[in-house]
C-alpha cells in the first residue's frame, strides 16, 4: 500500500506525499487541486514549477503555479481563469486520495481530483471531476493540464495512414490557434507522429487533435511520462472537437487532455480519467523511427497490446 504523509513543499506547508517507493507524488492542500510533483523517488520533478509562485497563496490573480491541474473548456475569461489560491481538502480514501476544492464563487461549480497510485507499479490513476452546484445547466468540458518541466518533447500519435486511391475522404484534423507556426523549428511533422520540443527560444505554440488511440507523451529527463485517456466515438470535444491538446513556451510544455462537451444539469458530475505511467532511460525523440523504436513499445506494453 503506498505511504502518505503530510510535508512542507516550496514554501507551502500543508501538502501530502504520495508513494510507493518507486514513485512519488506531492498533491497541495493550501491551493489547488494541483499535483505538483511526480516523478521517480529519488529523481528529478517531471512537471515544471514557477520558484516566484511557490508557497503563494491567496488573491484574486489566477497563478500557473506548475504542476497538474484540472480546468473547465472551452477556454474563456473569467470562468476558466478561476484562481486556486485557497486551501482544498484532502481525504485518503479506500486506495486513492482525493483533493477537492471548495465551490468557485460565480461560477458555482466545483473540482476535485482522485489520485490513485499502485501499489508496486509505476501508474497512477487520476480521475478529475467537475460538479454544477448552480440553479440551471452549463456546458463545459472536463481539461486535464499536466505542465511539463523545461526540456522535454512531446509526442503525438497520428491515426493510422493509409494510401491513396483506396482512401479518397479525409480521415484527419488538426486544430490549429492563431499563434501556431508550424515552420517553428520545435515542430517535427511525420507520417506517423507530431512531436513538440521545447527550449527557451521562440514564442508559444499550440496543437489540438482528436487522438483516436487514447496516449500522448512527453520524454524528459531520460524518462518518459505516458498518459492515456478515452476516445468516445461520437462525442462532440472542444477546441474543434479535440482530445488532446500541446502547448508550450520559454518555460515549459503542457500535455493535456479534454473531455467531451457536457451539458451538466444542476446538481450533477462530469469525470474525465488519465492514466499515467512511468518509464526510466528513454531517449527523447526526434523522428518517427524514434518513436517506434523507444516509446511504441512502452505503449504497447502499458496498453497491454505487447
Amino acid at each position: 500500500m503506498p505511504a502518505f504523509e503530510r510535508i512542507s513543499y516550496g514554501g507551502w506547508p500543508n501538502c501530502y506525499r504520495l508513494s510507493n517507493g518507486r514513485v512519488e507524488l506531492v498533491i497541495t492542500a493550501d491551493v489547488g487541486p494541483r499535483i505538483i510533483h511526480c516523478g521517480f523517488v529519488g529523481g528529478p520533478n517531471l512537471f515544471a514549477t514557477y520558484p516566484d509562485m511557490l508557497g503563494q497563496t491567496g488573491g484574486d490573480e489566477w497563478r500557473i503555479y506548475g504542476g497538474h491541474r484540472l480546468w473547465v473548456a472551452p477556454e474563456i475569461q473569467p470562468r476558466t481563469y478561476y484562481p486556486d489560491n485557497v486551501p482544498v481538502a484532502i481525504e485518503q480514501q479506500a486506495g486513492f486520495v482525493r483533493a477537492k476544492a471548495p465551490v468557485e464563487v460565480g461560477n458555482a461549480i466545483s473540482k476535485e481530483i482522485d489520485i490513485a497510485l499502485a501499489d508496486d507499479a509505476d501508474h497512477v490513476t487520476v480521475t478529475h471531476r467537475v460538479h454544477n452546484h448552480g440553479p440551471w445547466a452549463i456546458q463545459l468540458a472536463p481539461w486535464a493540464l499536466s505542465v511539463m518541466d523545461a526540456g522535454g518533447t512531446a509526442i503525438v500519435p497520428l491515426p493510422p495512414r493509409g494510401s491513396h486511391p483506396e482512401n479518397l475522404l479525409p480521415a484527419h484534423t488538426l486544430t490549429l490557434w492563431a499563434y501556431t507556426d508550424l515552420s517553428d523549428p520545435r515542430w517535427t511533422l511525420g507520417e506517423k507522429y507530431i512531436l513538440l520540443r521545447q527550449d527557451r527560444n521562440g514564442k508559444p505554440q499550440k496543437l489540438g487533435a482528436m487522438i483516436s488511440a487514447g496516449w500522448a507523451a512527453c520524454a524528459i529527463h531520460n524518462a518518459l511520462f505516458l498518459k492515456t485517456f478515452d476516445c468516445i466515438p461520437g462525442a462532440t470535444y472542444p477546441d474543434l472537437n479535440s482530445n488532446l491538446e500541446v502547448f508550450t513556451n520559454q518555460q515549459m510544455l503542457e500535455l493535456e487532455t479534454l473531455g467531451p462537451l457536457t451539458t451538466l444539469e444542476p446538481g450533477a458530475a462530469v469525470e474525465h480519467v488519465e492514466h499515467w505511467y512511468l518509464f526510466r532511460n528513454v531517449p527523447q525523440p526526434a523522428s518517427d523511427a524514434d518513436v517506434e523504436a523507444h516509446i511504441l513499445p512502452l505503449v504497447k506494453q502499458a496498453l497491454g497490446r505487447a
